[in-house]
């Protein structure tokens, strides 16, 4: 749920900022802001940018093309690698009932 929120505040930001950067926003929506609209979105983009160095390697495990999902990243950033990193973390690491305990191995003495 608070993950299709950040991302539907993310679009918001995003589109918020290219009406901001083309004039078509009143000045008074950025007056109380330190920063105008656009340049909000400028530096969300710009961290997800950088966020690629971190998230590089879990963008090939989206289903899709690499180019989505590079688009999506740089839409939702961490709201998309995040679940992908996750779902590597889960394959690598085995769960508790495949790996049997020494209690439950019979002995060879018995």
């Amino acid at each position: 749920m608070f993950n299709n929120f950040a991302r539907c505040l993310c679009l918001l930001v995003f589109a918020l900022g290219l009406l901001d950067g083309a004039g078509w926003l009143p000045a008074s929506w950025s007056a109380a802001l330190p920063l105008s609209l656009a340049h909000i979105a400028v530096l969300l983009l710009l961290i997800h940018v950088l966020e690629l160095v971190v998230a590089k390697r879990y963008l090939s495990r989206y289903r899709g093309p690499l180019v989505a999902s590079v688009a999506l990243h740089l839409l939702f950033g961490l709201m998309h690698w995040k679940p992908l990193a996750d779902a590597a973390a889960a394959e690598v690491t085995p769960s508790k009932q495949e790996t049997p305990s020494k209690k439950e191995t019979p002995s060879a003495s018995a």
